[in-house]
């Protein structure tokens, strides 16, 4: 099965770019293994306990990728500098306990990891 790899940089409501990025995962796990790498401030995404008000809680779409295949990690430096840190695994899937389930913070290492493997890239980024 062929891979494709999505970069996110922006938070979760300053752009629709996680919005579109969950589009695209969703219509690519028919015909492709998707990793999704939240980089930058991305990696506020699958905060717990996010309540937008007009917005969809792309949080939580992240969590329904996961649920169906998708890899979704966090650049650990980035991740680390905005207050999240990274433990143990839990139950749920992340090694994060600030986070929704399904997503960990992993290094840059596994971004590269990620994109040598990747069949398509695609850089959703202002």
């Amino acid at each position: 099965m062929k891979t494709l790899t999505i970069v996110l940089t922006d938070g979760p409501y300053i752009s629709e770019y996680a919005e579109i990025a969950c589009k695209l995962a969703e219509n690519a796990l028919k015909r492709y293994h998707v990793n999704i790498f939240l980089y930058l401030d991305a990696v506020h995404i699958p905060k717990k306990d996010q309540n937008p008000s007009f917005f969809i809680n792309t949080g939580e779409l992240f969590t329904g990728l996961a649920e169906k295949g998708a890899v979704i990690r966090a650049c650990a430096r980035c991740a680390a500098a905005r207050g999240y840190i990274a433990e143990e695994e839990t139950v749920n899937g992340s090694n994060c306990r600030d986070y929704l389930p399904g997503i960990k913070i992993s290094s840059l290492y596994e971004l590269s990891e990620m994109l040598s493997k990747s069949d398509r890239v695609i850089s959703l980024s202002r």
